[in-house]
């Protein structure tokens, strides 16, 4: 079996050759022409970053990366999906705002800004998932099903529950609708915060199987009608539908990993994942803290597995920054991710990516 192709350049500058025509060097380099983009719409799935956070990647890399697909001919635009947390990107009215105030707007990227699983988080489409051991159907945003051409621009960084986020993280968890997410770390069914319902019957509306039921004014959920589909989370206006988020660490990442796949089986993709700013929490955070490591560098490649792995080892080929949480660590685990959050195991989603199909964790690094 030969080892995947992971590319790889670092943030150093000259007066000649800036961080966009390095970028673009090495998507080249990679292969990225040889995608036949004309005519294609293009999915360039990305995390806007929650308000507040300040680690999120600046929309200019987004807008290379743009403008290369639309002179290969491609018609791409910029995609994330709703969030299943209560934050400003629970829909794509709040989360537009969010993502144009950081930059992620027609005018910075010169393309369109689309939420994937539409107002609600409840546009999705179901996807059967090849070689899928937990998921039979992975629920995706319809708007990132429907291109014929997915790349996945990651911020690498920490994750408190999956250890780091890369192109894995980004294009499974980030491309689930909200239900997706739910299933993705519950294996339950949610449950009524009575202090936050009002008895709006939303819920019952929207539910196939008569599982909500209106009683004094408050919803319950009949768990034996319920099938976990999490619709009713995506409908609640005030929140009061609570996911249980029960999930082992090792079958979240498998159950990403499956999504993942879901994502990009049966059509060409391409992963690009910039090791810089890598702050110890998700850019879903309102708050990022200082990076645990100094910054890395640039990866592309046409396998998620691969680029994850190679962007894990050169993070933890580095010495912690000064002041940063990785600093205070007891560094036992021989592992960065694992010191920061010792509960997580990010090995359990490039394993699983592998024993699905999805990448190959052994690679050759090539350095432009």
């Amino acid at each position: 079996m030969s080892r995947s192709k992971v590319y790889f350049s670092d943030m150093h500058t000259t007066v000649s050759m800036n961080l966009r025509a390095k970028l673009e060097r090495l998507m080249k380099s990679a292969g990225f022409e040889s995608i036949d983009f004309s005519g294609k719409f293009v999915a360039v799935k990305v995390n806007f970053g929650e308000a507040g956070n300040l680690a999120y990647l600046r929309p200019n890399y987004a807008r290379y990366i743009c403008d290369y697909i639309k002179a290969l001919g491609g018609r791409p635009f910029v995609t994330d999906s709703n969030t299943l947390y209560v934050g400003q990107r629970k829909n794509a009215l709040d989360h537009l705002d969010c993502a144009y105030e950081n930059g992620y707007n027609p005018f910075a990227t010169g393309v369109h800004t689309i939420i994937a699983d539409g107002l609600k988080g409840t546009d999705e489409v179901y996807v059967p998932v090849q070689n899928g051991e937990l998921v039979k159907e992975a629920k995706i945003g319809r708007a990132l099903m429907d291109a014929d051409i997915v790349i996945s621009l990651n911020h690498f960084k920490g994750h408190e529950l999956a250890g780091f986020g890369g192109a894995l993280k980004n294009l499974g968890m980030g491309g689930g609708s909200r239900a997706g997410k739910m299933d993705m770390h519950s294996a339950g069914k949610p449950d009524v915060d009575h202090t936050l319902c009002v008895g709006c019957g939303q819920c019952r509306k929207v539910c196939a199987h008569d599982a909500p039921v209106i009683t004094a004014g408050k919803a319950t959920v009949d768990h034996d009608r319920c099938v976990g589909c999490g619709r009713c989370i995506g409908v609640c206006p005030t929140d009061a539908m609570e996911p249980k988020f029960d999930q082992t660490g090792t079958i979240l990442n498998q159950k990403i990993a499956e999504y993942a796949m879901a994502v990009v089986q049966g059509r060409p993709h391409f992963h690009i994942s910039l090791a810089i700013d890598i702050s110890p929490y998700c850019d879903c955070h309102s708050e990022n803290d200082i990076p645990i490591v100094s910054d890395v560098g640039m990866f592309a490649s046409f396998d998620p597995v691969a680029i994850d792995v190679a962007c894990a080892d050169a993070v933890n080929a580095k010495e912690a920054e000064k002041g940063s949480v990785l600093e205070t660590c007891a560094h036992i685990h021989g592992d960065h991710f694992t010191d920061v959050f010792p509960v997580t195991n990010w090995r359990s989603a490039v394993e699983h990516g592998e024993k699905i199909g999805l990448g190959h964790m052994d690679y050759e690094l090539i350095e432009i």
